[in-house]
């Protein structure tokens, strides 16, 4: 896994620990228990029924990805060269080879912008669609989509590879059960699982399923003193005891099940994860998840801008090949499977880079103007949608704001942008911010 730090010194770090099993306590047990303050409703018809969002931690350059600047000078349109795609007139970073060959399923958005040059502030806006506020911290589209879908199957339905952002909780005021559940671990590795899915040291089945029905027999004993109680069991400790028990949950995690070719095709890097990470992400909405997060680090570039091409003269792994490949496998794979209209994958990070090079190199923190990239699940691909300016600098037309993505990812998720959610003391706050508009142009 990625350990690198970004400027601020926060490592991306795991934001919920569920804990071990052990023959005291079942951690899983307490993550579902908090499910039950989680409300469901029927949500609208949707046109994505799961999102993969692909999140590239610490600001990725627009200007070495999606938005090259080719006729600027040296010093604004940095080291690297651009390529045609396979839509006519849509050029991108010389990197992203594989994914220019599938530019007809992409829409990119040239022209989001925000005020937050910060990362904590910047990935807030970015996963919630909401300025931060003191007062309140807003939950990420994940945690809303758990929290107001009906919950179907064993898997968690909020699910981060291999870890969740370090800059948010995940839920902000909604109940801490629909955080993302962290699979932990580097999916790259050879000897990868999950945590909390393997019995420990003196834990088989068997004690477990005593426990199951020693808890159950307190908690019902417990109950017989109030005959209106129609619960016969607890459900989340049901729950916990069927994901662990599931041969069919802990395998959605076993990719060793997949053949040889296509692990190779999403890229096996041996540093970053993110091959590894997009295709078990495409295993699990496969399964029924409904969110799942690849969280990507390393891309806080303020020196040396070239490593995002490589790392060393000979290297093919740095993070703009490794993207490229995993970015484009998994769009491949999911067409291939009949799953891309229905799955829609979402590529950001929480601002961009400043339109020059600066004296060591890199570039540094730019909200003012970035791009977005996003494929399936309604999206009509093949196009792109606004631009900045000649250098990259500011948008030129059609200025999208981090709210109007989040009503836009919401609507094609099939959640009312106007929903309203409920913080614990009853506040009631909409889903998306009141004011932002559906970024008309992506609907297919």
């Amino acid at each position: 896994m990625d350990n690198q730090k970004r400027c601020d010194g926060v490592n991306r770090r795991d934001i919920i620990r569920i804990g071990g099993l052990s023959a005291l306590g079942l951690g899983l047990g307490d993550y579902f228990r908090l499910r039950s303050a989680c409300a469901a409703e029927a949500p609208p018809v949707a046109r994505a029924k799961s999102c993969i969002l692909i999140w590239l931690d610490g600001g990725p350059s627009h200007l070495e990805t999606f938005d090259p600047k080719p006729d600027a000078p040296k010093e604004v349109r940095g080291p690297l060269e651009t390529i045609a795609t396979n839509v006519e007139g849509i050029r991108v970073s010389e990197c992203l080879k594989q994914t220019a060959g599938v530019m007809d399923k992409l829409a990119i958005i040239r022209s989001m912008t925000s005020p937050l040059g910060e990362h904590n502030f910047g990935t807030h806006y970015l996963m919630t669609g909401y300025k931060p506020s003191p007062a309140l911290e807003y939950p990420t589209f994940g945690a809303t989509l758990a929290h107001v879908r009906e919950r179907s199957g064993v898997l968690p339905p909020h699910i981060a590879v291999p870890d969740f952002s370090g800059n948010v909780s995940g839920n902000g005021f909604l109940p801490s059960a629909t955080r993302p559940f962290s699979v932990g671990g580097n999916p790259e590795r050879p000897d990868f699982k999950v945590r909390d899915l393997d019995f420990y040291r003196g834990l088989d089945l068997t004690r477990l399923d005593r426990r199951r029905k020693i808890v159950n027999a307190f908690d019902e004993f417990s109950r017989a003193k109030d005959v209106s109680a129609s619960q016969k069991s607890d459900p989340d400790l049901e729950q916990a005891y069927n994901l662990i028990a599931s041969p069919s949950a802990k395998g959605a995690f076993k990719l060793s099940d997949e053949p040889e070719n296509v692990r190779n095709r999403y890229g096996r890097s041996g540093g970053s994860s993110i091959g590894q990470s997009c295709l078990l992400a495409r295993r699990l909405v496969e399964r029924g998840v409904p969110f799942v997060t690849v969280n990507s680090g390393g891309w806080d570039t303020h020196q040396n801008i070239i490593q995002l091409k490589r790392r060393y003269p000979t290297d093919r792994n740095a993070h703009l090949p490794s993207l490229d490949r995993a970015l484009s496998a998994l769009i491949e794979d999911l067409s291939e499977r009949g799953m891309l209209d229905e799955t829609l994958v979402v590529v950001m990070g929480e601002f961009g880079r400043t339109p020059k090079i600066n004296s060591v190199g890199g570039r540094d923190h730019w909200p003012n103007v970035f791009s977005v990239a996003l494929a399936g699940g309604g999206v009509a691909g093949g196009q792109v949608i606004g631009s900045s300016d000649s250098l990259g600098e500011l948008p030129d037309d059609n200025p999208v704001t981090p709210s109007d993505l989040a009503t836009t990812i919401y609507s094609l998720l099939g959640i009312d942008p106007a929903h309203e959610l409920h913080t614990s003391d009853g506040r009631p706050v909409r889903v998306a911010p009141d004011g932002a508009t559906i970024i008309s142009e992506l609907l297919g």
